[in-house]
């Protein structure tokens, strides 16, 4: 009896450990996007965020009139580091327009690049620099 019942034990460990390790497995598979070669951060297609911010990258694409002028189209500084070290000037934010919101909210377009009406990158962030995704299909066609 007490063998069996070691032998029965086993048997469900080994259950549970292959259980765990399959399920590991599956959530690794379905991460959300991996990140743009070279670049480390990942990408999200522009048909997957908010309508704001697809209206957002069409009024770059147009020179503006931004929602936000003094504070559309500046410098971004990247001080926080998440995005790719590039010179000064090399990056410039936009405000995407946040429904209810009162003030500029949290949610950015952030271009890399010239033209700025149709630059190299664009980058989107939903909480105020703390994460960005790479936009691959927001430039002009």
């Amino acid at each position: 009896m007490g063998r069996s019942r070691y032998a029965l034990v086993a048997v469900v460990a080994l259950i549970v450990i292959a259980g765990g390790w399959a399920l590991l497995r599956t959530n690794s598979s379905d991460s959300p996007v991996p990140a743009a070669p070279g670049i480390g951060v990942p990408t999200c297609s522009l048909t997957t965020l908010p309508p704001e911010a697809v209206a957002t990258v069409r009024v770059i694409h147009a020179g503006g009139p931004f929602p936000f002028p003094r504070n559309d189209g500046v410098v971004f500084g990247n001080r926080e580091g998440h995005l790719p070290d590039q010179t000064r000037g090399y990056y410039h934010e936009y405000t995407v327009i946040t429904p209810g919101a009162k003030n500029r909210s949290t949610r950015r377009i952030i271009t890399g690049g010239a033209p700025l009406t149709n630059p190299v990158q664009y980058f989107y962030t939903a909480d105020h620099y703390d994460s960005f995704c790479l936009i691959p299909d927001a430039g002009r066609r």
